[in-house]
C-alpha cells in the first residue's frame, strides 16, 4: 500500500468519542480549507459505524457543504439514527467545527435484494493501461506550471488517476463539458465494502465540478471566480472495488446563476455501472475591486 493511501485510510479511522459521536482529523497539508471529498468520506464512515447489521451496504447519500472546513482543527461528526427498518437503515450526520455545522449528510443502507436490472452502457474510451500515468501526462508541462504547483502535482496521491484527455489546467481552452478519468486506490484496500464506498466518495469530488467549468476555460488557479462544492449525491448500484480501475464518466448539463451542475457515472472495468454521482457547485464571478 502506498504511503498516501495509508494516510487516507488513517483519516477514515475516526475516533469514537461517545455513542453516535466521532472525531476526524485532516492531513497535515498547507490547505486553506478541508477537501470536500474528505469530509464526505469521513461522514459516511461515521454513519456506517452505527449500522449494526453487516448485510446492509450503503446505497445512497445526499450531502450539503455548509461552510469551509478548517484543516487545522478536528471535525466532530454527530450521527442521528433516524430509522432502523426491516430493509432500510437511515442515518443523518452533521460535521461540526468551532461550534458550527460545516457539512451535513444523509445516508441510506439497504439489505441486498433482487429486482429488475438494466444500466446505461459504459462509453468506449481507451483502457487505463493504454493511457499515460498522471505523472507522465504532466511531465512535459512542469516548467510552465511553476515549481510550487508542479511539486504539489507530482506528490504521491491516494488515488491513481488516468484522464483520457489532458486535464483543464494543462489545456485551458474551452471544450465540451465532458471528461473521462480512470481512477483507483493507489494500493490494496481491506475487503470492507464501507471502506471502498468511502474511498470512492473521496475520489468522486476530485474532478466532477471541473466538468462544469470546461466550456468556460475557468481554472481553480485563477482569481476571477469563487469556486466551491455546494452539494453532493451518490447512488451505489452494484458491488465494486475501489482498488480496481473504475471509469469516471463526467458530464455537465448546465451552468447558470453562478452555479454549475455535473453528473458522473462510475463503471467497473468490465463495463458494470457501479455508482451515479451528481454535484452542484458555486462558480461565482468576482468583481474587480
Amino acid at each position: 500500500m502506498g504511503n498516501a493511501l495509508d494516510e487516507l485510510l488513517t483519516l477514515l479511522e475516526l475516533e469514537s468519542l461517545e455513542v453516535n459521536l466521532f472525531r476526524g482529523l485532516s492531513p497535515d497539508e498547507d490547505r486553506q480549507r478541508v477537501f470536500g471529498g474528505q469530509v464526505a468520506a469521513q461522514a459516511l464512515v461515521a454513519a456506517g459505524r452505527t449500522v449494526e447489521e453487516p448485510d446492509r451496504p450503503v446505497h445512497s447519500l445526499h450531502a450539503y457543504f455548509l461552510r469551509p472546513g478548517d484543516p487545522t482543527v478536528p471535525i466532530v461528526y454527530e450521527v442521528d439514527r433516524i430509522r432502523d427498518g426491516k430493509s432500510f437503515t437511515t442515518r443523518r450526520v452533521v460535521a461540526v467545527q468551532h461550534g458550527r455545522a460545516i457539512f451535513n449528510l444523509q445516508a441510506s443502507f439497504q439489505i441486498v435484494e433482487d429486482g429488475p436490472d438494466h444500466q446505461t452502457p459504459m462509453p468506449d474510451v481507451p483502457r487505463p493501461d493504454d493511457l499515460p500515468t498522471f505523472q507522465q501526462r504532466i511531465e512535459p508541462y512542469l516548467e510552465r506550471l511553476g515549481a510550487d504547483f508542479a511539486d504539489w502535482l507530482v506528490r504521491e496521491r491516494p488515488i491513481d488517476s488516468r484522464p483520457v484527455d489532458d486535464p483543464h489546467f494543462l489545456d485551458p481552452r474551452p471544450r465540451e463539458p465532458q471528461q473521462d478519468v480512470w481512477i483507483k486506490a493507489n494500493g490494496l484496500l481491506p475487503d470492507d465494502p464501507l471502506i471502498h464506498a468511502c474511498v470512492v466518495a473521496y475520489a468522486s469530488d476530485l474532478t466532477l465540478l471541473d466538468t462544469a467549468m470546461l466550456p468556460h476555460a475557468i481554472s481553480y488557479k485563477g482569481e476571477a471566480y469563487q469556486i466551491a462544492s455546494l452539494d453532493h449525491a451518490m447512488w451505489f448500484h452494484r458491488p465494486f472495488r475501489a482498488d480496481d480501475w473504475l471509469l469516471y464518466h463526467q458530464t455537465s448539463p448546465s451552468a447558470h446563476g453562478a452555479r454549475g451542475i455535473a453528473e458522473g457515472h462510475i463503471f467497473c472495468n468490465d463495463g458494470t455501472l457501479a455508482i451515479t454521482v451528481i454535484q452542484e457547485g458555486l462558480i461565482r464571478p468576482l468583481r474587480e475591486r
